[in-house]
Formats: structure tokens, C-alpha cells, sequence
């Protein structure tokens, strides 16, 4: 029924009254496009933590294949664990690729990791350290794997034993584990990384035909991929025209703290979260470890956010004498205290020592 009792037309609206109702029309239009926008957000943001999600996965499945494959079924006792004991870990950097088949131990470093503070330090040994010691035939420092090698069919014991043993000796500690890794590890890992920024210090050529090495690296900062970073860290001389000037064994350990502590701030990246399931298969598929997978898993939680300021390299040096490095027995027994300390958890952290440079 009609409201209209007058029977009359209904009476024109104002100007006004349409222009309120018009007025009232437009916050629907703009209510109407801020749904569709929180929607489309919405989906957005669920689009991403699905991927997010996935990604997450396929990391944590490709961590822990990896891990299982590659460390041993061995369990660690709860004692035992990297998440609450000071650990110390041999690694050792061969030059081996299969152009050349050698097995040189390029890289010498004894790390010591201590989980209640957090920081490691590392000591490195020149390559060419003359190595002399009661039960061994004194030699090169890097002759002993491939040495090691060789004789382990005979001996029953593995190379890297037989090197975790002696290196023990010779730092006055027990070392709990070893690691061998490769060039191939190294590369992969620099480019799972997506490179590593470097302050070049001085042109390097060198070219070797025979295992496809090509360094030609300018002075300056650069953006290193894996082989050029292998490159920077292993260079010694130079056969180009003209010739660039050569380094020693102190400059290679020097380099290699270098593009280690590059790599520890490329792993806190963007890049590094997104490359660290690379990262993991890279090392996996070119290393030999005595690492129990349970203690890798620890190992991954109690250091994977550690800070480079909390990372000590200890790089022990001393004289040349054509074909070996004496080392400096002043320096080699401050680089044992560093670890002793670091162990003991004595070390002085990166914090306190800032803090009495300022004077805090």
C-alpha cells in the first residue's frame, strides 16, 4: 500500500536532500574498494607464508638429508652436545679436483667453538710449515694427508685420524673432530651465497692449463663468485705479462680469514637465508667429516646466528727459508692460549673488549 495519503505526486527533493544522499553514496564506493584491497592483501600475504612455508620445508628436509647422509649414526651424549660443550674441530682445505687427483692440504685451521659465549677462534698454519715432531718424519705440513692417505689400507686408520691425532699433539689438546673439504665445497659454497664482497689487495694473474686455473683478479673491491674467490685465497705467484707481484704463504692465511669473515656476513643476508639449503648440499657432497649427524644438527643451533665480531683468527706466521716456514714459537704459543682460552671461556668477547676501548 502506498504511504502517499495525499493521492498528490510525491513532492520533488530538495537540491540539498540529493546532494546528502549523494554525499552518503560515496563512502560505499570507497568501503567497497578498501574490502577488495584487504582481500587482495590478504591473499598476498597467504600466498607468501605458503611459500615461505614451503620453502621452510624443503630447507629443513634438504638440511636434514643432507646431514644424515653425510655425518655418522653414531649417537652423542647429552654431555657431549655442541649446544652446551666447548668443541674443537680440525679442518683441513685439500687443493684436490680431478684434473690433478692431489690431495695437498692447502687450508690448516684448528677451530675452538664455545657455546655459553657464543664465539670461536681460529687458528690457521702456513701450508709450507716445516712440521717436526717425535713419531713423525718431518716434512711440509700439507704432505701429511696425502701421506695419510696412502699408508691408511695398510695402518687400518683413516687419514683424517691419523691427522686429528697428530695435530692434537701438537696444539696440547684433544681435538674432537675433523673436517676435509674441498675446492669443489669452497666454490659452491661462495655461490650459494651469491658471492662475497672483497677488498682486492693488488692485481693477481696466474694461469694454469693443466687444472683450468685462470686468476686474473684487479686491485680494488670486488664482487667475488666462488671460482674467483678460490682464486684470491689460493694465489702464490704469477706467470702472465706483465706479471703481477707474488705472495706468500702468511698472504694466503691472511686472504682466507678474509673471505671467511666475508662469508659470515653474506650468511646473515638475504642471499645467505636463501642459499642456505644450497649451502648445506654444496658442503655435503664435497667433504669427509667424522661428525655425527645428531652433533651437526647441535652444531647448526648453538653457532648458526653467531657474530663475525665474535670470531677470533689466529694466524700463526714466521720466517721463509726456501722449502719451508719456521714458524714463530712466540706466535704459536699465544695461538695455543687463544684456544685454551676460548675452550675455558676466558676469552675476553667482542663487547667487553669495545667496552674498555671507549672506556665503559
Amino acid at each position: 500500500m502506498s504511504s502517499n495519503r495525499s493521492g498528490l505526486p510525491p513532492r520533488e527533493q530538495s537540491h540539498s536532500r540529493r546532494a546528502s544522499k549523494v554525499a552518503k553514496a560515496k563512502p560505499k564506493k570507497k568501503s567497497s574498494f578498501g574490502k577488495k584491497f584487504a582481500k587482495f592483501m590478504l591473499t598476498v600475504i597467504v600466498v607468501l607464508f605458503i611459500g615461505i612455508g614451503l620453502y621452510a620445508g624443503y630447507m629443513l628436509s634438504t638440511i636434514d638429508k643432507v646431514i644424515e647422509d653425510t655425518g655418522s649414526s653414531d649417537t652423542v651424549a647429552p654431555e657431549k652436545s655442541a649446544k652446551v660443550k666447548p668443541l674443537t674441530m680440525l679442518l683441513l682445505g685439500t687443493d684436490y679436483r680431478p684434473e690433478t687427483g692431489t690431495h695437498l692440504s692447502d687450508v690448516i685451521m684448528l677451530i675452538a667453538m664455545n657455546p655459553e659465549t657464543k664465539s670461536a677462534t681460529v687458528v690457521s698454519l702456513p701450508r709450507d710449515t716445516r712440521f717436526s715432531m717425535d713419531g713423525y718424519k718431518t716434512n711440509k705440513l700439507n704432505a701429511f694427508y696425502p701421506n695419510f692417505l696412502v699408508a691408511e689400507k695398510k695402518s687400518g686408520i683413516s687419514a683424517e685420524q691419523e691427522m686429528k691425532t697428530m695435530m692434537g699433539k701438537f696444539f696440547d689438546l684433544s681435538i674432537d673432530y675433523v673436517t676435509v673439504m674441498n675446492f669443489q665445497a669452497f666454490r659452491d659454497v661462495v655461490d650459494s651465497l651469491g658471492g662475497v664482497n672483497i677488498n682486492v689487495d693488488a692485481n693477481m694473474c696466474y694461469r694454469d692449463r693443466a687444472d683450468g686455473t685462470d686468476i686474473n683478479l684487479k686491485a680494488g673491491q670486488q664482487h667475488l663468485d666462488g671460482e674467483d674467490a678460490l682464486g684470491y685465497v689460493r694465489y702464490r705467484k704469477s706467470n702472465c705479462s706483465p706479471r703481477t707481484k707474488a705472495s706468500d704463504d702468511f698472504d694466503r692465511n691472511r686472504r682466507q680469514n678474509e673471505v671467511l669473515h666475508a662469508l659470515i656476513d653474506q650468511a646473515k643476508s638475504l642471499n645467505g637465508v636463501l642459499g642456505a639449503g644450497k649451502v648445506i648440499e654444496s658442503v655435503g657432497k664435497n667433504m669427509e667429516t667424522d661428525l655425527e649427524s645428531q652433533q651437526m644438527k647441535n652444531m647448526i643451533a648453538a653457532y648458526w646466528d653467531i657474530s663475525k665480531q665474535n670470531v677470533d683468527f689466529v694466524p700463526v706466521t714466521g720466517s721463509w727459508k726456501s722449502p719451508y716456514v719456521y714458524l714463530n714459537d712466540d706466535e704459536l704459543e699465544k695461538s695455543k692460549q687463544a684456544l685454551r682460552n676460548e675452550l675455558a671461556g676466558t676469552k675476553p668477547t667482542a663487547e667487553a673488549v669495545n667496552g674498555s676501548q671507549t672506556g665503559e
